[in-house]
Formats: C-alpha cells, sequence, structure tokens
C-alpha cells in the first residue's frame, strides 16, 4: 500500500482499509475492556464476603484468647499485627481507586475507561517514578515483609513472597523492567483498577489463610497426643505385702497453657499462687500415718459461666522405708556419649550420708548425680546405693540400668523432616539440619556433610550444611514434582565427639 504513484482510487481503497482494520481493533479493546470490568466486579463482590468471614474468624479467636490466653494469646497477637497492615493497605488501595474514578459519570462504562493518563501522571514524572509512585510499592513491600516475619517458619510465608513480589521483570525481549513500569505505564484504566483489586483479594486471602495456620497450629498442638500422659491410678497408694493391686492406667492430657481459674480441695479455696498452667501444687503437710482424702473441684471459665471439674484422689502416709529409692531422670536407661541426669536418696537419710557407686557415676549435689556411661563391661550398669538410717540399721539397694546408644536422628530441612513440600525458588537457600524429634534428650545436632540426589543429575557431595554452588547448580535443573533426596548424613552432637550411628534421609518434593 505504500511506493509508488497511487491512484485516487486506489488511495481511497487504502484508507478505507486501514479504518477497517482500526474499527476492528476498537471493537476488540471494547471487550476486552469490558472484560476487565466485570472481573473487577466479581472481585469486589468476592473481598466483601472473604471481609466478612475473617471478621467473624478474627472474634472467634478473640473469645479463644480470652478463655484461654496462654493457648490463644500469641496467635491472636500476631493475627491483629496482620490484620491492622492488612486494613491499612486495603484503605490505601481503595482510596486510590476513588482517585481514578474522579469526573467519570458511569463507572459502569468500561469500554469509556481505555486511558492510562491517570496513573501515567500520578507514578511517573519526568521518565522517573513519582513519590506517589514509591509510596505505592513500599506499602506492598512493607505488608509482604512483615507478614513474612509474623508468619517466619510456615509454608505459608513463603506463597506471601510470591504473592507481593516487587522485583523487576522481563519483559518478552528479556529485558528487565521495573514492576511498577511493566504493571501500571501505559495500562488501560480499568485495567489499572483491577489490578488494584486483584491486590485487595491477595491481602484478604492472605489474612484468611495466617488466621487459618495459626488457629489450626494451636489447635493441632491442643489435640496432639503428645500432650497426654499414661497415669497409673491406684485404689489406694500404698499396700502390703501379699496384698493384690487394684487401679488402673488412665491417658491424661497435659496442657501447660490452660490455666483454672478456681481450685476447691476438700472445702478450701486452694491460693492463687499454687494454681499453674496445667496443673495445681500441692504442698501442705503430710499428715500422720494412715490414709488421705483429696475432694474438690476445678473451674474453667467457658463463655459467660464457670464449668466444674471434680476432683477425687487420695493417698497414704506410710512409716519410712528401709532401702533406697533410685529413680532415672530420663527412664530406666543411659545413653552413651551423653551425661545422664539421676536422683539418689535413701528416704529418711541426709543426702550427705548416702554413698552411690558405679562406672562412670558422679556427684553433681546432693541428691542429683551425673553418669557418662563408659560401655564397658556389657549393655549394663548397676548402681549401687548405701547408708544409714538415725537408728543406725545400714541399708543397701543396687539398680540396673541398661546402656544404649543414641538412636538414629532424622535429617530436617526448614525444622521439618520425612518429604518436604516448597517451591524450587527456596531451594538453594535451605540448610541441612539433623535432630531426635522423639528422643528424650533435647540434643543439638551438628551436621559436618552430606549428599544430595537430583532426578536425572549425578550426585553431589557437600561438606557443611549449607548448599554449595555445585549443588545450587544441579538443584536449579530440577523440576516440578520431582523429589530431591538428601542423604548419608554425618551428625555429632554439639559439645561432644559423639557421632550418630544413622540419619535418616529427607526429601524435598518441588511444587513449582
Amino acid at each position: 500500500m505504500a511506493g509508488g504513484k497511487l491512484s485516487p482510487r486506489q488511495k481511497m481503497v487504502n484508507l478505507m482499509y486501514l479504518v477497517f482494520i482500526a474499527m476492528l481493533a476498537m471493537n476488540m479493546s471494547k471487550e476486552v475492556l469490558s472484560a476487565f470490568g466485570l472481573m473487577n466486579g466479581k472481585l469486589v463482590d468476592s473481598n466483601k464476603r472473604l471481609e466478612a468471614k475473617n471478621a467473624s474468624a478474627y472474634d472467634a479467636l478473640a473469645l479463644k484468647a480470652a478463655e484461654q490466653a496462654k493457648q490463644y494469646g500469641a496467635a491472636k497477637a500476631k493475627t491483629d499485627s496482620i490484620k491492622d497492615m492488612a486494613n491499612d493497605l486495603y484503605t490505601y488501595l481503595g482510596d486510590l481507586k476513588d482517585k481514578m474514578v474522579v469526573g467519570i459519570e458511569d463507572v459502569t462504562a468500561y469500554e469509556s475507561m481505555d486511558k492510562s493518563e491517570f496513573l501515567d501522571q500520578y507514578f511517573f514524572k519526568g521518565g522517573k517514578i513519582s513519590p506517589e509512585g514509591k509510596e505505592f510499592v513500599d506499602k506492598i513491600n512493607n505488608f509482604r515483609n512483615e507478614s513474612v516475619r509474623l508468619l517466619e517458619g510456615s509454608e505459608l510465608s513463603s506463597i506471601i513472597q510470591e504473592r507481593f513480589k516487587t522485583a523487576d521483570v522481563a519483559d518478552k525481549e528479556g529485558v528487565k523492567k521495573n514492576w511498577l513500569n511493566y504493571n501500571y505505564e501505559g495500562f488501560p484504566l480499568i485495567a489499572s483498577i483491577t489490578k488494584l483489586t486483584q491486590i485487595q483479594a491477595d491481602v484478604r486471602a492472605t489474612e484468611a489463610e495466617a488466621l487459618s495456620s495459626l488457629l489450626q497450629g494451636e489447635l493441632e498442638s491442643a489435640v496432639s497426643m503428645t500432650n497426654y500422659d499414661a497415669m497409673v491410678v491406684f485404689d489406694k497408694n500404698a499396700y502390703y505385702p501379699g496384698e493384690k493391686l487394684s487401679g488402673k492406667i488412665v491417658l491424661g492430657k497435659n496442657d501447660p497453657n490452660l490455666t483454672a481459674d478456681k481450685v476447691v480441695i476438700n472445702g478450701q479455696e486452694w491460693p492463687k499462687d499454687k494454681i499453674e498452667a496445667g496443673q495445681v501444687i500441692l504442698d501442705g503437710p503430710a499428715g500422720s500415718v494412715g490414709d488421705k482424702e483429696l475432694k474438690g473441684s476445678f473451674f474453667f471459665k467457658e463463655n459467660d459461666s464457670l464449668v466444674e471439674i471434680p476432683i477425687k484422689g487420695g493417698y497414704s502416709v506410710i512409716p519410712k522405708p528401709n532401702q533406697a529409692l533410685i529413680s532415672a531422670d530420663k527412664m530406666n536407661v543411659v545413653y552413651k556419649g551423653l551425661v545422664n541426669p539421676l536422683t539418689i536418696s535413701i528416704p529418711g537419710i541426709p543426702t550427705n550420708k548416702v554413698r552411690a557407686s558405679a562406672a562412670g557415676l558422679r556427684q553433681v549435689k546432693g541428691s542429683s548425680y551425673a553418669m557418662r556411661p563408659t560401655g564397658k563391661g556389657g549393655s549394663d550398669v548397676v548402681i549401687r546405693v548405701s547408708g544409714k538410717l538415725p537408728d543406725g540399721t545400714p541399708v543397701s539397694s543396687n539398680k540396673k540400668f541398661r546402656i544404649k546408644d543414641i538412636p538414629p536422628a532424622v535429617g530436617m530441612v526448614r525444622g521439618q523432616y520425612g518429604t518436604v513440600k516448597m517451591p524450587k525458588a527456596s531451594l538453594a537457600r535451605i540448610n541441612v539440619a539433623a535432630g531426635l524429634p522423639d528422643f528424650l534428650f533435647d540434643l543439638k545436632l551438628n551436621v559436618s556433610s552430606f549428599k544430595i540426589k537430583v532426578p536425572g543429575q549425578v550426585t553431589v557431595s557437600v561438606t557443611g550444611r549449607n548448599m554449595t554452588a555445585r549443588a545450587k547448580q544441579v538443584l536449579s535443573k530440577a523440576r516440578r514434582n520431582d523429589v530431591v533426596t538428601i542423604y548419608d548424613i554425618q551428625a555429632s552432637v554439639s559439645g561432644s565427639n559423639y557421632k550418630i550411628k544413622k540419619v535418616l534421609p529427607v526429601s524435598i518434593e518441588i511444587t513449582n
């Protein structure tokens, strides 16, 4: 259509062709603008429903926190902080959208909202980002960073990082552009409004997910079987030789976050300073020899009333025994490579008059002892205890303990073991740890090396606990749904030269 000398008729045909193309473009543009407008309307309605749902969840959590502050207080404090930040950002975006439609008589006439001047002038001035544009990005960044800090360690934190990412974006030609320019410069007004409404939707969704995550964590902790103790309940607490045992073994919940509002025992209201989290302290005199009875009630606040839980039990006061009592603070097992705490005493005999001996045993203070098994002489150790009662009667007793190795540890990433799900973007930043989640001792393990296997790639050996450049290079080739295996983990007990004999592998499933 260009070049050469054209007749008037040919020029007219060419002009009509250009007009026809422009009309097609305009019609398509109107359809797209209408689609943005309809989408914006649906998002606005969805945001209102989610806002109402979040409000109900906040109210429910506030009620729980009022009733059980130790159980739900921390979760409420975090969600309150997220709520305040969310409302601030949500209101700011709403005010910005109001400014964008000032002067538009019919805000549902989406086809007419095809200009980009408002944000082009509001966010950008003189080819640079304006103070208003910087404020917009800062608001999003602050919400993202604070939310991630409050939810640190949860899977939701990585989702929020991605959801509110404002890093530079590569265009179709691979050229990096500033996030604000890429998303808002030169776009039709209705498209930009819809984008802002989508951010509002992300804010409300983040609130809902944070509420769910924090509350679910507390609920799981509350109902976890680890909160239960097996308790042996005898019909009486003292028996004579030849007498039959009578009683039962029950599971009782030990909740350190649940404190009674009032406790009454044998008709007497118990002092407040004796009522602690998950327990009531009994420290009165035992009384004379004979059977004693305990009756009373726990009282807990629930909604607008006090719930009463009866107390019924008893104990027996018996004469002083004539043999030593030895109890292992961590069961009747001692572990190689560890300092095992023991309590050794003989009732009725002062601790400085008690003598205890065994290989690797030393007295710490009073009735507190520590044993570091040498492992020599078999898999058992016998502790021999002797002393004299005030009347001069000698007392002696022996107790056998098994000597065991520290059990196998488990490989861990992000504090989790087994198969851990995470996005590919997080792989290079992880560090490998080892733990003993079901072990009675709270040990810190140091990882010295491990191997990592990505499907279809060669195995990489790593020294230390962090990913090396070679490991990161192999990890970058992992694909979605791949399972990366970290194995042959070498670990030792911190502060000791004891090496854990076996550390189970940990797997990472790539989510995206």
